[in-house]
């Protein structure tokens, strides 16, 4: 199938088939995250943290579509990533690696699911801790919940991205937190988890994206990073990067015969989702692994850092934009906040206040509106309690 026929039989939510396919990706990865931050205490080491969430989700994707006659690709979209205090993102060890989480540790869980190469994707930060998480650890997650709130009920038909960027930049500065730069929220299509609509987290001269308008039947990705740092990442250590995507436009004719080993068994277990190197032999993959980057072959994710003390918080969803509103499809409840900060702006409010699903009123006769009254659609307002950073209905 050529390119071109495979935009026009893109499948997009106005199919059911497809609603569904992103709904049980969605629940597989719901639940997997269910059992991951349970598991994240202290001692545990923090690989067998990644293969549990891994192996579950093979798992239960392997159980779905067993006995239709085409074959549907199925599983991990991407690999689970256990990312510790001031670690950003992308944290994901070799089988070798002896790290183990402590007592206290703000640990940000990333993980995603995909059914026919419907993705869904999730992350979540978790203290390891019993009790509520007090001070500054839990400015920075109430900091990512509300402007993961805010960016829900602004990621809608009509609006534009520059319009979420702004206002979630303003919700981290209410808690004196920053949005971490260089994250970007991106738009989802079957088999591309990184589509071309995107929605920057912070605004700058070195990273410019086209203008966006968000459209009914898209899905995205909201990624929201918050820190108590400056909010600009580094790369400390290329060795701590394990996972790749193939760079399916890209071609080479490696010179090691590790390399070729390794890109041959690359393309034909991983040929278009991000991958951990762990699933690969560990000796011959970190030979293979950099001859394939350095030339353009694969497409690492860097394991980034903010400075020591620094704490990093990460909420990340997968939202439908249907006809009838925005529908989350990922989450996880939050661990209690009692934050140092409280939400006193208006305008910030006000777009807590907003609801996420418009409801068509219709049937039966037509009454006469009252003044001021929209008899068309009403929003569904679903109340963010701004004290805590937490929705009122937990």
């Amino acid at each position: 199938m050529s390119d071109d026929e495979r935009e026009e039989k893109e499948l997009d939510l106005s199919s059911p088939e497809v609603v569904t396919k992103y709904k049980n990706a969605a629940e597989i990865v719901n639940k997997a995250l269910q059992l991951v931050v349970p598991a994240c205490k202290p001692g545990v080491k923090i690989v067998d943290i990644c293969e549990k969430g891994d192996s579950f989700i093979r798992e239960q994707t392997g159980n779905m579509y067993k006995n239709v006659k085409k074959k549907i690709e199925r599983g991990v979209a991407f690999p689970t990533c256990v990312s510790v205090n001031n670690t950003v993102c992308h944290f994901s060890p070799l089988a070798s690696d002896e790290s183990v989480l402590q007592e206290g540790d703000m640990v940000k869980i990333d993980m995603g699911c995909h059914i026919d190469g419907f993705i869904a994707v999730v992350a979540h930060t978790h203290v390891v801790q019993e009790g509520p998480v007090t001070g500054r650890a839990a400015d920075v997650i109430a900091a990512a919940n509300t402007a993961a709130e805010v960016a829900l009920r602004l990621v809608r038909p009509g609006k534009k991205n520059k319009d979420v960027t702004e206002a979630i930049q303003k919700v981290a500065a209410a808690y004196d937190c920053k949005i971490v730069e260089g994250v970007l929220s991106h738009q989802l299509k079957q088999f591309v988890i990184d589509g071309n609509k995107v929605v920057l987290s912070v605004s700058n001269p070195e990273t410019r994206v086209d203008d966006a308008e968000f459209e009914e039947n898209e899905i995205y990705a909201i990624d929201i990073v918050t820190s108590t740092g400056d909010g600009k990442p580094r790369l400390l250590d290329e060795k701590q990067t394990t996972i790749y995507k193939r760079a399916v436009d890209k071609n080479y004719h490696l010179k090691m015969k590790a390399s070729r080993f390794i890109f041959s068994e690359i393309s034909q277990k991983f040929p278009i989702m991000p991958f951990s190197a762990r699933a690969l032999e560990e000796k011959r993959a970190r030979l293979g692994l950099v001859e394939c980057v350095n030339h353009d072959l694969l497409q690492p994710y860097p394991v980034l850092h903010e400075k020591p003390g620094d704490y990093v918080a990460h909420i990340k969803f997968t939202v439908l934009l249907m006809p009838n509103g925005s529908d989350r499809i990922t989450s996880h409840p939050l661990q209690e906040l009692q934050p140092t900060k409280t939400i006193d702006d208006p305008e910030i409010k006000a777009w807590l206040a907003l609801g996420t699903k418009t409801k068509k009123k219709g049937g039966g006769k037509k009454k006469k509106g009252k003044k001021g009254d929209k008899a068309e659609e009403s929003a569904e307002a679903e109340p963010m309690d701004a004290t805590n950073g937490a929705p009122a209905q937990e």
